[in-house]
């Protein structure tokens, strides 16, 4: 598995794993009108004028996932549907924290997404809810980095 930064050229393969994994994340969790406009179009777009905020994981030249980082916070990891498992979200998050990343957020009712995190060291910091796609929705926000001390160790 290999992480790169992210050309021109990849957008198209982008915006289609962004879609597809959108729709597979988000289905029990957003409504189908919302997941709607979440497109290829719309994340062409997002990428295109983004893509200095972009890596991608292939594997044998075929691209696989991809991470969006923004100052030090993940703003999206996700892998090709059916290629989770693979070894590329492990890739995209190693090379995020390598980078400085230390913070990140999703959905609070992503528990697929939360047991990745958890399972490689990230930390629930708290929930909240926040405005998304028109409606109030349950988020968390997770840390990565040295432990808080316990009480007995402060």
């Amino acid at each position: 598995m290999r992480v790169r930064p992210a050309r021109a050229d990849d957008v198209p393969a982008l915006a289609a794993i962004a879609e597809a994994a959108y729709g597979e994340a988000f289905a029990g969790i957003l409504e189908p009108e919302t997941l709607a406009g979440y497109d290829r179009a719309f994340f062409e777009g997002r990428f295109a004028a983004g893509l200095a905020s972009l890596t991608v994981a292939e594997a044998g030249g075929t691209v696989t996932g991809f991470a969006k980082t923004t100052a030090g916070h993940l703003d999206m990891l996700f892998v090709a549907p059916g290629l989770q498992g693979t070894g590329a979200g492990s890739a995209l998050l190693a090379d995020a924290e390598a980078r400085g990343v230390g913070t990140l957020d999703c959905f609070r009712d992503n528990l697929p997404a939360r047991r990745f995190y958890e399972r490689r060291g990230w930390r629930l910091a708290r929930s909240y809810e926040r405005e998304f796609a028109g409606r109030s929705r349950a988020f968390v926000f997770y840390e990565k980095g040295r432990p808080t001390p316990s009480r007995a160790e402060a």
